[in-house]
């Protein structure tokens, strides 16, 4: 296999602050290509998660957008590609028979029954995001709110701001009853609430301006 013919074939299927899913070509999802794109990226300084999927050809990483970029991680994919170990889409390690056999038939079928679940839920979210409503309809006037608020990123904003909400409300009689009535012996604390919204409007600036920047896995 050419590395360079695999590193066009690489498709970014998406990209955002911190994370980066990718479609790999066929010829390189088995199980020990797997194992060599953990290895590889896993030396980039902020790489904290390489998750590998076969059946669908993908393969996500998790990074820390302040340490490293979403174009080092393209670059040490494509580093390794020279060195990728041959192997049979679909083969499994040694190691992973015993942890196979270990998956009961329950197990098995309460899976089928939340993957069917999930995609029944996604078509119809893609039913209602589908720009097919008459003008003037009220699907019409609530697809483009539906189509900004189920993005990953809109979550992700979603879950911070609730995370901030419930550490307010656990928080709320000691910012009442002690912080506020003496702030100077609670200035830790102060400081604290400070520090913390400051990463949450750095953070809310870094994934605008990522957001931005083009990525692209182009042969050397």
């Amino acid at each position: 296999m050419n590395a360079d013919d695999l590193a066009r074939r690489i498709v970014v299927r998406h990209r955002e602050a911190g994370y980066l899913r990718l479609e790999l070509p066929a010829e390189i999802c088995h199980p020990t290509a797997a194992i060599a794109f953990d290895a590889a990226l896993r030396q980039v300084a902020g790489v904290y998660r390489v998750s590998f999927y076969a059946a669908p050809r993908r393969l996500a990483v998790s990074f820390d957008a302040h340490v490293c970029t979403a174009a080092d991680v393209a670059r040490a994919l494509k580093g390794c590609l020279h060195v990728l170990p041959e192997g049979e889409a679909g083969s499994a390690p040694a190691a992973a028979a015993p942890l196979a056999a270990q998956v009961t038939p329950a197990l098995q079928d309460a899976a089928r029954q939340v993957r069917r679940a999930v995609d029944q839920l996604r078509r119809r979210i893609e039913v209602l995001r589908q720009p097919k409503a008459p003008s003037g309809s009220l699907q019409a006037k609530l697809q483009p709110m539906l189509a900004n608020a189920l993005t990953e990123k809109a979550i992700i904003n979603f879950l911070n701001d609730l995370v901030a909400f419930y550490l307010v409300k656990v928080h709320w009689e000691l910012i009442s009853q002690r912080w506020l009535k003496d702030p100077v012996k609670h200035a830790n604390a102060w400081l604290t609430v400070f520090y913390l919204m400051f990463l949450l409007v750095r953070y809310r600036k870094s994934i605008a301006a990522e957001a931005a920047k083009p990525v692209a896995i182009e042969p050397t």
